[in-house]
């Protein structure tokens, strides 16, 4: 049965957030802080937390130099996944990728839809694999952050979750 197994040991990873926006700074940066909030509260680390414009040099300098970072076992980004033409964070993240993670979009699709309809259908949220680094790429709205990791992310990133869970594929 699918779910949180207590006798087993939680491992905490060390989880870097990116935001993607021309717009917001670290006052106004609602939808990193909830993942930064979240994962901490989960018992993960923050290793780090930048704010860059939508841009894709921008974009792909901070995400490879935490792939490059032995400190940092997971990128997690929100924003720049929708449909505007200053929305680069799929081309600037995927090109990197060696690995596509196809799964991880449909099951945000599906828990979006519960909470915002066919509305989920103007996100481009994706994840995959740099080098052995693993990247979730999320909407850069609250709701969606709160929709990735709440009812995707939180259970894919405990090690205690059965029959696995992606931090068993994360080296240490």
């Amino acid at each position: 049965m699918a779910g949180i197994d207590e006798s087993l040991t939680f491992y905490p990873l060390r989880i870097a957030v990116l935001t993607v926006s021309d717009t917001r700074d670290e006052q106004t940066d609602k939808s990193g802080g909830l993942l930064a909030e979240r994962l901490t509260a989960a018992g993960h680390e923050l290793a780090g937390k930048a704010i860059v414009t939508d841009d894709v040099d921008a974009i792909r300098r901070q995400v490879r130099s935490w792939v490059d970072d032995p400190g940092v076992d997971l990128v997690i980004s929100t924003g720049g996944t929708g449909f505007s033409p200053r929305d680069v964070t799929p081309e600037s993240v995927k090109p990197l990728f060696r690995r596509e993670m196809d799964g991880f979009s449909i099951l945000f699709h599906q828990a979006s839809f519960g909470t915002v309809g066919f509305s989920t259908l103007q996100s481009r949220a994706f994840a995959g694999q740099i080098d052995d680094t693993f990247v979730f790429c999320l909407p850069g709205s609250t709701g969606a952050c709160r929709d990735g990791w709440d009812l995707v992310l939180r259970h894919e990133l405990d090690s205690r979750y059965r029959p696995c869970s992606l931090a068993g594929q994360i080296p240490v």
